[in-house]
Formats: structure tokens, sequence, C-alpha cells
């Protein structure tokens, strides 16, 4: 009944956005985020949106249902699946400097590392189209579900792609389907450290948060906790949903180059604006990371780059980024590659936000 109290009452005041921006429906863009708050799907919602014009920060929600505090606006979270991204777009400036090529074998590359490793290429695990079995489907592998002491358990690229080697792979023949997997981008991290010499973490850092100035992203290697400000990540636990244990710190190991990154609204929206609008690799490459193929009914799959069909009154608008999700935190970067962009950082609650509700937030801002 206090957490309750709490969040009734922050919603009632909020935390004070950034000034709106002419183009921005952002009385709009508040009132759905408060809207999930108040629903309780989200104990936490953060959102930065950028136009030719401008851009304009929101947070929704509390930090801590222990204190209360309302959320910021400039808060880190974990992006999960986000950090695909920035693997790939590492391995595609190789690729420009000519370190490999995308229809390289990985073996090549990392002799003896990835079985029938003379089929599968690069490009084939950019896409998640080379069969190789996801560790995270595995029991006690996946930070999408509450593993309570084990959350801090360290683990190495090798012993990740043991476990999802000894199930084989998923299908025959690399490239005749698609399949997300994770254990795909331990291989593209490794790849950037075999052709580097440096951790694909220095790489990214060298690359893309520097020249860019995200100085809120991060590879957090084994540290567990977030910089502040950060909200909580919160997780119903499966035998008994009522209760919520705080899942928020965690050696992000398990997830490596596949989902280990932390970064903010602001800076996740500032990269993908910059890879889409090709400021991070040549034409050629980007137009590779642009070339989809159809992965499942929400969204077409290219290299580390999802595309989504938002719709619209005068029909379908394509978009380009990324969705993540790790145990406390879904993220959400999309662009059009022409100025628009949409971040959002969610803290679910007492289920996952509904998929609805972002499609009808990313339609408020790529469909005017």
């Amino acid at each position: 009944m206090l957490l309750k109290t709490i969040l009734s009452l922050v919603l009632a005041v909020g935390p004070v956005a950034a000034p709106a921006t002419p183009d921005i429906p952002a009385a709009e863009l508040h009132s759905r985020l408060a809207a999930l708050a108040a629903g309780r799907d989200i104990t936490a919602g953060l959102i930065h949106v950028r136009n030719g014009r401008g851009q304009w920060s929101d947070a929704v929600g509390v930090r801590d249902l222990s204190s209360g505090a309302p959320a910021a606006a400039d808060g880190h979270f974990r992006i999960g699946s986000v950090t695909k991204t920035f693997a790939a777009t590492v391995l595609l400036q190789l690729v420009d400097e000519r370190r490999l090529a995308l229809d390289d074998p990985i073996e090549r590359h990392l002799p003896g590392v990835v079985p029938d490793g003379g089929r599968v290429t690069v490009r084939h695990v950019l896409q998640h189209t080379s069969g190789l079995h996801d560790y995270m489907s595995e029991p006690g592998y996946s930070t999408n579900r509450w593993r309570a002491d084990a959350r801090f358990d360290d683990y190495t690229p090798s012993q990740l792609l043991k476990v999802a080697f000894a199930k084989g792979p998923d299908f025959e023949n690399p490239g005749e389907s698609w399949h997300y997997s994770n254990t795909n981008y331990v291989v593209a991290g490794l790849l950037v450290e075999k052709l580097t010499g440096h951790s694909y973490g220095e790489e990214v850092s060298r690359r893309i948060l520097r020249p860019l100035d995200l100085r809120n992203t991060s590879v957090p290697g084994h540290r567990p906790s977030l910089p502040a400000p950060h909200a909580r990540g919160y997780e119903p636990l499966p035998t008994t949903p009522a209760t919520i244990v705080d899942a928020t710190d965690m050696d992000p190991s398990l997830d490596w180059a596949a989902g280990e990154m932390i970064s903010t609204t602001r800076d996740l929206t500032t990269f993908v604006t910059a890879l889409l609008q090709g400021r991070l690799t040549s034409k050629q490459s980007l137009a590779e990371m642009r070339r989809m193929r159809d992965a499942v009914p929400l969204f077409r799959y290219g290299l580390g780059l999802q595309e989504f069909a938002i719709p619209c009154a005068d029909g379908p608008k394509p978009v380009w980024g990324h969705t993540g999700q790790l145990i406390g935190y879904v993220t959400v970067a999309f662009t059009d590659g022409k100025g628009k962009s949409l971040t959002l950082s969610l803290n679910p609650y007492e289920q996952d936000p509904p998929t609805e509700a972002v499609v009808s937030m990313a339609a408020a801002v790529f469909c005017r």
C-alpha cells in the first residue's frame, strides 16, 4: 500500500521535463508514458526525442520503490541488446579498413573457435543467420530471468560458447533461416578482439563513445552496479508474482558483447542518429547494415540493426535501430535516418510494458 501511495504521489507531481521543442508532441508523449506508470506497467520511464529543430527529454515514475525518489531524465540504464548495434558498427568499421570482409568465413579469423566455422561467415553472425545455438536459451543463462545470487557469477566468452556449442546448430545450413541468437555477438566480440588486439569494449570506446562524446555510455565488464543517477530494475518472482525483487545489480559478463552496455536516452539517441546519418561507417557499410531480411512479424533484421514499420495514417514509415531487454530494463532506440529519433527506457513493474504503448509513442514521433 505504501508503494502504491508513493507512486501515485510522484505521478501526480512528476519530474520536470526539458522544455518542449516545436514539432515534438511533448504533452502526448508524457501522457502516454505516465499512463504506463499509473497502470503499474512500469516503475520508471525515460524518453528522449530529437528532430531537425531540437530535442526533448522527460521522465516519469520513481527511481527507487523504497524511497519514492522521482526518476531522472538523465538516468543510466542497461541497454541490453542495443549493445549489438555498437558491436556490429565496430566490425563494419573494420570492414571499411579492409581488416576483414563480410563474407569471410569465421574460421579464417578465429580458427577452431566455431563449429563448421568454414561455412559460417561474418555476415551470418551479424544477421543471426548462422544457426549458432543461443546459449541464453539454456536454463540459468538468461539475464531476462531472475537468477538470485547466480546473477553475480562471472563468465568468459569461451564459457558462453561452450554452453552454446554443446547443443549443436539450430539449423543445418548457415544462411538458410533466421534465428535470434546471442551467441552470434559473442563471436562478433571475439572477432573485434582478434583483429585489433584490444578488448571489444576498448574498441567501442575508441571508435564510437569518444568521437561522439557519449560520456554517459559505458562497457561495464564485471562491474555490477550502474552509475548515478539510475532507476532501479525490478522483477516479479516467477513462483510468487506478487513478490517484487530488485534485480538492478548483476555481473553483466553473461551478456558481454551481446548486451552488457549501459547508457542514457540522450546518448543512445545521439548514437543511432549518427549511425544512420552515415557518420560512423562508409556509405557502403551502412547500406549493408540496412540490407534487411525477414525475421519475425514485428521487425526485419540487417547487420546489427532492426527495421520496424511504424503504422501512420499515410502508410507505414520505416525506422531503424534496436531494442533491448534485460531483467528490470527495456530499451527502444529508433531513428528514421532523416533527423527524427526516439529512445525509451522502461523499467517493467508487475508486467512487461505493452508493445502497443511503445508503437503509439513511436507513431507520435515519426508520423508527424
